[in-house]
């Protein structure tokens, strides 16, 4: 049986990145998608932030929903993204989802890498 845990707002999801999910969901026309946030190693600064869509919640993964619209994130990412916020930023440099994170001690100038 697949036990999917919904907690008190672990990982903040603002207005911007909300209505940029929904937006993307609707071109698609898949309203089951998903942004997943994930953390991995790699980068210039030890770990790297990763996003896709998911049509599957994995048996271990939180849930945030803001508006109808979820974010998942699996356990080995969840202890590095507890009390961040996923925006979505558009700027010279394009458009983005980008983590504010209070746990990374550095980033990268391209703000999708950091460390602990």
């Amino acid at each position: 049986m697949s036990v999917v845990q919904q907690m008190a707002t672990p990982l903040f999801f603002s207005d911007s990145a909300v209505a940029k999910v929904r937006e993307l969901i609707e071109d698609e026309g898949n309203p089951d998608l998903m942004l997943r946030v994930f953390v991995t190693g790699g980068g210039c600064s030890g770990f790297q932030y990763g996003f896709s869509f998911d049509e599957e919640l994995d048996d271990e993964d939180t849930v945030i929903e803001r508006d109808g619209v979820k974010l998942l994130v699996d356990p080995m990412s969840y202890q590095y993204l507890v009390g961040a916020t996923v925006e979505y930023q558009e700027g010279l440099q394009g458009s983005q989802f980008v983590v504010q994170n209070p746990n990374a001690s550095s980033t990268c100038g391209c703000g999708s890498s950091f460390s602990i």
